[in-house]
């Protein structure tokens, strides 16, 4: 299991603490530190499309108009921290965010 995050967001450090807890395997990939490859960044928006992209974000709002009017992959390329956090990938599927439909299936999971 790879949790993709940055280590200040509160909800993957949330994530990781609970999949820890319930002895899930988990890496942590920090984003800013290792950014994403280009294959890594189609996989992802191929599972999630545009709502990968946190819109709401500081790192979004910062951005020009031109980089808004950009494809995601772009988006994440330059900034990864606009993705909306976290992103999991596991065995048992990928899940975007914390919340309850991702705590099952990640917490599920083998």
């Amino acid at each position: 299991m790879i949790l993709y995050g940055i280590p200040t967001c509160d909800s993957c450090r949330r994530a990781l603490k609970e999949l820890r807890d319930a002895e899930r395997e988990v890496t942590f990939r920090d984003i800013r530190a290792e950014p994403l490859s280009e294959a890594e960044i189609a996989e992802i928006l191929q599972e999630f499309g545009e709502r990968a992209i946190n819109k709401q974000s500081t790192s979004y709002r910062a951005f020009s108009d031109f980089l808004k009017a950009s494809d995601p992959e772009a988006q994440i390329a330059a900034q990864p921290t606009v993705m909306k956090r976290p992103v999991i990938r596991s065995s048992a599927g990928w899940s975007l965010g914390w919340d309850e439909a991702a705590k099952n299936l990640q917490l599920g999971a083998d």
